[in-house]
């Protein structure tokens, strides 16, 4: 059967679509906004079923490949919807669309569902504004086998587009979850996870500390890096060796560098 084939950018399902890409809409809804294939697949691969999936054939880079996607997603009772060129672009929210904008359930968890082990590997993300660079710690969080991501006191959401863009979808392969340190400490002790705070103006490399077994990596922002609550509840303190003038590095980049010390060193 085939789908139902939108053309008009004046359609009303594609007017609330346009509007979920405000984070009130999204909350209220439920759901947040996912485009392009990748990181569809992938998110489907981690098991999560999308609501809607608006697809068009006419911007897909491999149709006979991608669309077997939209025939399996439909046969599961996935609402799939056709667009056409004109319509999908007055619609996305990226330059170069590649034909897929699905509508998925909303991200983020309570610490007490997320189930890590006794070794767990976490990364505490403190205050993050900009989506790119959350994005960005969540794909480096992936590829390194963390266990979890926490938030704390976050000013952007998970389900915000540009965080799931720059993630590449990882933020659906990870689990997350978003807090604050009143909450994040206890759970930490409880489960012997040591708190490692990174900032510049530690004495200890990150290279020389101990990242193995239960352990959470602290970042904070580029401007501000780690508050003075975190830096109180951290078990440790490390930095980055720097050789520049510039005394600090992307949020995303800093994440990435202590993160796969932590892989190299539990490798051993």
């Amino acid at each position: 059967m085939d789908d139902l084939l939108i053309t008009s950018s004046a359609n009303p399902r594609l007017k609330a679509l346009v509007r979920l890409r405000r984070r009130r809409a999204r909350d209220e809804s439920g759901v947040t906004l996912v485009e392009g294939f990748e990181e569809l697949e992938l998110a489907v691969a981690a098991g999560v079923v999308p609501r809607t999936v608006f697809h068009c054939r006419d911007l897909m880079l491999d149709p006979q490949r991608q669309e077997r996607l939209v025939n399996d997603l439909r046969a599961r009772g996935v609402e799939t919807i056709a667009l056409s060129r004109a319509a999908f672009e007055k619609v996305a929210y990226r330059e170069g669309p590649d034909g897929f904008l699905a509508v998925l359930p909303a991200l983020g968890s309570t610490l007490d569902a997320l189930d890590v082990p006794a070794d767990a590997f976490v990364l505490v993300a403190e205050g993050i504004e900009k989506p790119g660079n959350l994005g960005s710690m969540l794909r480096s969080a992936e590829s390194a086998g963390v266990h979890a991501v926490i938030a704390v006191d976050p000013v952007t959401d998970w389900g915000n587009p540009n965080v799931i863009r720059g993630s590449k979808g990882a933020v659906y392969a990870v689990p997350v979850a978003t807090t604050t340190w009143a909450e994040l400490g206890p759970w930490l002790a409880a489960r012997g996870i040591r708190l490692v705070a990174t900032t510049p103006d530690a004495s200890a490399l990150h290279t020389a500390t101990d990242l193995t077994g239960g352990v959470a990596i602290a970042v904070g922002t580029e401007k501000y890096g780690l508050t003075d609550q975190a830096l109180a509840a951290a078990d440790e303190r490390v930095r980055i060796p720097m050789a520049g003038e510039i005394n600090s590095l992307n949020a995303g980049v800093a994440a990435a560098i202590v993160l796969f010390e932590a892989v190299r060193q539990r490798s051993l």
